[in-house]
């Protein structure tokens, strides 16, 4: 493994949440006045070409938006939320879901091992000690916690427990890494995520799990905009390229 030098802390560091959010009108008002009331924490939101209203709700409760004239992919909104927050001299960027899943609360225990110096990249997971999860489709359970992060823990050579997860906070000199290439247009979907956990780990940073909470709308409502086996196979396929080592 190539050496990195160890994370340090991070005295008064700059940090920004930033939600991604196609067509959530209906929820991002929520996550952004949740947002809100996490102390040292801006908010951005990445709104990946929403017809819906989603802008306006954006105004309304208050936040500034980095809006795509038509829809990107979450990786490529989580790329140019990523960019923004370099751009403005931030140390830390949590990225959250803006369909009202994750707990900003829990924002400061995400954050917390990297401001210490014991992390890059801070991972949540609802399955870990201390972790939850409401409302949560059987399958999807199956798939995340027993398929995903198997595969994933045996390519990182890391065991991990949520690998799906898209609640998370990185260390954004990082991203400074010549090794480390997020501008591939094969991870504008929802393959950005795992192959930057997967990388990082691979290049030699230090990631850290800790408990967070993912509540699920009730049963019967919609809790995705996924599309089957194609978006499914976008979260396996780094696991895949990078564990051949077909990608780098």
């Amino acid at each position: 493994m190539r050496r990195v030098p160890p994370p340090t802390p991070i005295s008064s560091p700059r940090i920004v949440a930033i939600p991604i959010a196609f067509n959530e009108a209906h929820a991002i008002g929520r996550v952004i006045d949740r947002l809100h009331q996490v102390p040292g924490v801006d908010v951005v939101v990445v709104d990946d070409g929403s017809t819906d209203g989603t802008a306006s709700a954006i105004r309304r409760h208050g936040a500034r938006a980095i809006a795509s004239p038509v829809q990107r992919g979450a990786g490529a909104s989580i790329r140019a939320g990523y960019a923004w927050a370099r751009a403005q001299g931030y140390d830390i960027c949590v990225v959250l879901s803006g369909n009202d899943k994750d707990r900003p609360v829990e924002i400061p225990a995400l954050v917390g091992p990297i401001v210490s110096g014991a992390a890059d990249l801070v991972q949540g997971s609802r399955f870990m000690p201390g972790g939850a999860h409401r409302n949560m489709p059987r399958y999807r359970h199956v798939a995340c916690r027993y398929v995903h992060a198997v595969l994933f823990s045996l390519a990182a050579g890391q065991r991990l427990t949520d690998t799906t997860n898209g609640f998370r906070a990185l260390r954004l000199s990082a991203l400074d890494d010549d090794d480390l290439d997020l501008d591939q247009p094969w991870l504008d979907t929802y393959d950005l995520e795992p192959y930057l956990l997967l990388r990082l780990i691979r290049l030699g940073y230090a990631v850290r799990e800790v408990p967070v909470t993912k509540v699920y709308p009730q049963p019967g409502a919609p809790y995705t905009k996924m599309r089957a086996i194609i978006d499914w196979w976008s979260i396996v396929r780094p696991v895949v390229l990078l564990g051949l080592r077909l990608r780098t």
